[in-house]
């Protein structure tokens, strides 16, 4: 057997680059780049292996580790899951701050190997410097946080451990079943150790992705209960675009006559123009579509893990009788809330459903409802999104101002507070794949740091940031990121002075506002910041504007920038797209306050017409 001698940061690395996948017919690689802060614990060895490697492998210069990692997740969601990026800290502070890039990561189902330094294996000169220490076992390490948020972690002992350890790790991150991040812990002195490794491991590997068929028990089941359906309704979710099954949705639909409505992560995988798009469902949905799922008798889950805002907190599906069919090529969701399972990708599975229905439709009656209610949507988007100079901007008139000037190549992109409800709504997709929310996790601070990924991912496209001023105060530092790499975004900012979203949850549920608008956090000095200059200071293009008008003109000049643009805007903190459903929040059962007595009273009644899972 033929050997190289190499430490295991250069075998490490010679392995990522040998790793490859093919995507629409072409050969690419697998981990196109790493995004990296160096430190001690992985610039003498893992950043001399990438630096020998510069040629095959790029690296980005991350300014936050949480904000690179971040950016790879944003990647992720737009190469939907066919290439993986590689996030790289030091040891301590540098790794805990990717914890939470990996939990959006873990929540989202999105793949991103995490290489974080670690403490010395031999011990010998312990405590090192960012060395938590346990006291009951040393063989903890700040590194054992990552355990609950990803879906493969090792820690390499020993050079030899890469031959097992890695392939586990891509596999796992491959298999739409299990994906999700990796972590591979590299203690300081295992990486600088030397080993003669096969030359075998580092030959080329052309990895495909999965797409794994249907049980026939499972299949038939289905194609009975679907049969049988006189309103059927489909939920497709983020899995329908990470099978790429976006034309068979849309064929699907029409050949049986079913109405599609859309989960944040599904959304765009039909166009708002198709015949059968019927909104997006749930808490940040709109009437019309969970007026149909109250109706519906049979509901199609396609990839999809049902989460509260999609089900309201499992109220929106009123009639007790509602049958669920799960496609998830993860049976641990295609099973949820006793829903038949076909275990299986998406893709394929309305391709065999297809066949077997064969003929089958369902009544013209039901479509005629759903285009009935998806009518009332549009029209109340339509009146919301319009321009009031008498008024203060709105979030929904923001939305409406791109929505209506959107191109074929736009690209939005947001996550929490506000935005995710009014782009769920505000957005309709003119073309597929436009669209990340980042919701599962409702991390703030993914919007620009995801942006920056998404741009990477898809430089053709015009990738289009929304974000509120707390989200922006969180984490902004990718504003220089793509900046500096030439990765132009637009990103809206709007400055409704606060954590305004919050602010109107806590105000319905009979609370008083508290320390979530700037002005009500018992500030003695209140100061807004001008963030404009803030993104100029940065590198970037940044204008304030004044109205909905001026909001239309800079986006026309933002779209004809040649770096990063930055538009601010304030906007009102009490304004919102109401519509929706039920949604479950913990609200006190005693209470000085007659309000919250009142709002607990709400949710008490509200929680009667759950569904329950049993």
């Amino acid at each position: 057997m033929k050997t190289i001698r190499l430490t295991t940061a250069q075998a490490l690395v010679k392995f990522l680059v040998a790793q490859r996948i093919v995507i629409n017919g072409r050969e690419e690689k697998l981990f196109p780049g790493v995004m990296a802060i160096f430190g001690h614990g992985n610039v003498t060895s893992l950043g001399v292996a990438l630096d020998e490697e510069r040629k095959n492998i790029r690296t980005w210069r991350g300014q936050n580790e949480q904000g690179m990692a971040l950016a790879a997740v944003g990647f992720a969601k737009a190469r939907r899951r066919q290439q993986i990026m590689v996030a790289s800290s030091s040891i301590g502070p540098g790794a805990l701050n990717m914890v939470t890039a990996a939990g959006v990561a873990y929540v989202d189902r999105l793949p991103v190997l995490f290489l974080a330094g670690d403490t010395f294996v031999h011990r010998i000169p312990d405590p090192v410097l960012q060395q938590g220490e346990n006291f009951a076992d040393p063989s903890v390490t700040v590194n054992d946080a990552f355990k609950p948020v990803v879906r493969y972690w090792d820690r390499i002992v020993a050079p030899e451990q890469l031959l097992q350890s890695l392939p586990h790790a891509v596999s796992t991150m491959l298999d739409p079943a299990t994906c999700g991040p990796a972590f591979i812990g590299l203690p300081q002195d295992v990486q600088a150790e030397s080993f003669d490794f096969p030359e075998a491991f580092f030959e080329p590997v052309v990895h495909t992705i999965l797409r794994p068929r249907a049980d026939a028990t499972e299949l038939s089941r289905a194609i009975e209960v679907l049969k049988a359906a006189k309103r059927p309704l489909i939920i497709c979710g983020g899995g329908v675009h990470y099978s790429l099954a976006e034309k068979e949705l849309a064929d699907f639909a029409i050949s049986h006559n079913i109405p599609v409505v859309e989960t944040v992560a599904g959304k765009a995988s039909l166009l708002a123009s198709h015949p059968l798009y019927a909104g997006p469902v749930g808490v940040t949905g709109c009437e019309s579509a969970n007026n149909l799922a109250a109706k519906a008798d049979v509901v199609l889950a396609l990839g999809t893990r049902l989460q509260d805002f999609t089900t309201g907190s499992w109220t929106i599906f009123s009639n007790e009788e509602t049958r669920f069919v799960g496609v998830n090529t993860a049976r641990f969701d295609a099973v949820k809330h006793r829903s038949l399972p076909v275990v299986a990708d998406v893709r394929e599975t309305l391709k065999e459903f297809s066949a077997q229905l064969a003929n089958w439709k369902s009544s013209v009656e039901w479509s005629k409802l759903a285009q009935n209610e998806v009518a009332k949507y549009h029209a109340y988007i339509d009146g919301l999104a319009k321009k009031d100079a008498k008024k203060q901007a709105t979030y929904a008139q923001v939305v409406g101002v791109v929505d209506r000037s959107a191109q074929a190549n736009d690209y939005v992109l947001t996550a929490a507070g506000g935005f995710p409800g009014e782009l769920n709504n505000g957005w309709r997709a003119k073309s597929l794949d436009s669209f990340d929310c980042e919701y599962g996790f409702s991390c703030m601070g993914y919007e620009i740091s995801g942006a920056w990924g998404a741009k990477m991912a898809m430089p053709e496209r015009e990738v289009i940031s929304f974000v509120g001023d707390g989200s922006y105060m969180m984490m902004n530092s990718d504003i220089y990121s793509s900046v500096l790499y030439g990765h132009k975004l637009i990103v809206i900012v709007c400055d409704n002075g606060g954590y305004a979203v919050i602010n109107r949850l806590q105000v319905n549920q009979g609370g008083v506002p508290f320390n979530n608008q700037i002005a009500d956090s018992g500030v003695t000095n209140l100061v807004y910041v001008d963030f404009a200059k803030h993104a100029e200071s940065m590198g970037a293009v940044a204008e304030n504007v004044e109205s909905i008008d001026g909001l239309e003109a800079a986006l026309a000049r933002a779209r004809k920038s040649d770096r990063t643009h930055v538009i601010v805007l304030q906007t009102s903190p009490n304004d919102w797209t109401e519509g929706g459903s039920f949604w479950e929040v913990g609200v006190p059962t005693t209470s000085h306050r007659p309000e919250v007595i009142k709002a607990g009273e709400t949710m008490r009644a509200g929680k009667k017409q759950q569904r329950l899972g049993w």
